[in-house]
């Protein structure tokens, strides 16, 4: 027989070819949109302090849609030795290694304030398989949770699922122990009652969806008479893994919810190392397991990167590209993923005191902080929504480019040297800011444009969607001087920063003439500007919010006088 590590360590290849024979779902409560505009971001085992602080600082004003957690609940502890004993929950109060359930609650709250909502991972197929003592300092038994649950609760009589079941018996997938972990009875009542009251408290602290975890070892009609236990519509997406010539598909869990889309991930491996040429017609034609509208799709998850089924950071810019397609291409609703950084498959995030998992610090090479790289293509993806793919380039190796309707456009360039052509990028005239930090383009009046892609690299621009859209470059003529504004500026999403002066150039300190500032740098916004030589100057920041109104920065006015010719940079902070 073997340990229960050895078995706790071949979790995903289980779970990645689960099958489940499930009866026809007739009647669901409704659900929840998914969180649009905007995609999700994973912050995998964060602790709540650090995930509100991230909402304020970073996903609110990049424009993230929602934040999915880690599971809340107290949970069986290895010390932080491991990731996976948050997996197995031992009872439903938030006492878990992330946080208590002030932290959870003020968490919650904060995101909120940044309009980012908050989807929280739901472990309900089981409970623990081994120890007995939990985070929050509960004693329990595998069959045994004093206030919750006793052995009646669970699937009985006891057995494990082997290799086989997974083509073979699909009453055993749901019935017997994935792993070892203790399976409960989901068709009772009595345990539907505490899953959906453990939910609905969360729902109650404002969180607004679940991912259910291990959905396809649960059968669909169970889901559903849970769900219709539950207050409200929150969004539900469902972990049901794609397998080969399996009995049950990810479609038979779409009445319920949607469904985490594995093979997506899966495609993008096989392109991004390989040719990307070929995404041109890249779809559910590919073999992909849902339509895109019942879609959550990712280039890789907690479970993925450590399996090597999908990329992961460790694969540099071949992940960081896959990454940008998904939110520039029109499939699913996209979830980018950021965890911690590792060696030891296993091993647990930075942690302290017996096992409470420390701030995320993004400059300690611990966290990967990914998502952070992509806060500009959350502008681009928020933008050309509902756009179709036009315009479709390719060297017929891995370069690419294609434009989302008149609203984006991007280019990505998975080979070894940089690549300058003149594209057409079915957008209107004007200077536009590179999203991912490169710069800006120029598009003409004929809607093409010269770019040069650098190598491993990628470019995207796009207009609308919120942003300050194209500006003009500035043409400086004798007498004039280029002067670049740096501003550090923390915003909410829909805000944006214009600098304002006493000179023509700057609108004469008529805000509605203002000058505005890209954030494809942010929190830095960056503008151009051509300003007479020689000449004293007086200017400020606003920030110009979604209903109309204007935000002056604090007095006293900032000064500089240009210089005689060449160029000047004013780096300033919000005050």
């Amino acid at each position: 027989m073997r340990s229960y590590k050895v078995i706790v360590t071949t979790v995903l290849s289980a779970l990645a070819s689960a099958v489940v024979v499930v009866p026809a779902v007739l009647s669901t409560p409704a659900q929840a949109a998914p969180p649009t505009p905007g995609p999700i971001v994973k912050l995998w085992n964060w602790n709540w302090n650090s995930v509100a602080r991230e909402c304020t600082d970073v996903l609110g004003p990049a424009g993230y849609g929602a934040v999915q957690v880690s599971p809340p609940s107290d949970s069986m502890s290895k010390g932080g030795s491991v990731w996976w004993d948050i997996y197995q929950p031992a009872r439903y109060t938030l006492n878990s290694k992330f946080g208590d359930e002030n932290a959870f609650r003020n968490m919650v709250r904060a995101c909120h304030d940044a309009g980012v909502k908050v989807h929280a991972d739901a472990v309900v197929n089981h409970m623990t398989g081994q120890g007995s003592r939990s985070y929050g300092g509960y004693d329990f038994g595998k069959y045994n949770y004093p206030g919750l649950y006793s052995s009646w609760d669970f699937h009985s009589p006891t057995c494990g699922i082997n290799s086989g079941d997974y083509a073979n018996d699909g009453w055993r997938v749901q019935n017997c122990e994935l792993v070892g972990l203790s399976d409960l009875n989901t068709g009772s009542d009595y345990v539907r009652d505490q899953i959906a009251g453990y939910l609905n408290k969360l729902t109650d602290l404002g969180v607004d969806g679940f991912r259910i975890d291990a959905a396809k070892h649960i059968n669909p009609g169970d889901l559903a008479a849970i769900k219709s236990k539950l207050r409200g519509s929150p969004y539900i997406h469902q972990e049901v893994i794609q397998g080969d010539n399996e009995a049950v598909t990810p479609s038979q869990y779409t009445g319920i919810g949607d469904v985490h889309e594995f093979v997506y991930g899966r495609k993008m491996k096989e392109q991004f190392t390989g040719q990307i040429k070929w995404l041109s017609t890249f779809g559910q034609s590919w073999g992909l397991s849902v339509p895109s509208d019942k879609a959550v799709v990712f280039v890789d998850n907690h479970d993925t990167e450590r399996n090597g089924s999908t990329l992961n950071y460790k694969y540099g810019d071949a992940y960081k590209l896959a990454n940008v397609f998904m939110l520039a291409w029109p499939y699913g609703t996209p979830r980018v993923y950021s965890g911690f950084t590792w060696n030891n498959s296993e091993g647990g995030p930075p942690s302290a005191n017996g096992g409470f998992v420390t701030d995320a610090d993004c400059g300690n090479g611990r966290w990967t902080c990914f998502h952070r790289q992509m806060s500009g293509m959350v502008g681009f993806n928020r933008a050309v929504a509902g756009t179709p793919v036009g315009n479709w380039y390719d060297n017929g190796n891995n370069v690419i480019a294609f434009s989302r309707g008149n609203k984006g456009w991007v280019a990505i360039n998975n080979e070894g040297g940089s690549v300058t052509r003149t594209f057409s990028t079915g957008l209107p005239a004007g200077t536009y800011a590179d999203d991912l930090g490169g710069g800006s383009v120029t598009v003409g009046s004929n809607g093409t444009a010269s770019v040069t892609v650098p190598a491993k690299g990628a470019v995207a621009i796009h207009t609308g969607g919120g942003g300050p859209g194209p500006s003009p470059t500035p043409t400086v003529n004798p007498g004039e001087v280029a002067a670049s504004f740096n501003a550090n500026v923390t915003t909410y999403y829909g805000q944006n920063v214009f600098v304002v002066g006493d000179v023509e150039e700057l609108g004469g300190w008529d805000p509605a003439k203002a000058v505005a500032l890209s954030p494809a740098s942010y929190p830095v916004w960056k503008a151009t500007v051509s300003l007479p030589a020689g000449t004293a100057v007086s200017y400020k920041y606003v920030k110009k919010n979604p209903d109309g109104s204007v935000t002056w920065e604090s007095d006293p006015n900032r000064s500089f006088t240009t210089p005689s010719g060449g160029a000047v940079t004013r780096d300033d902070t919000w005050r």
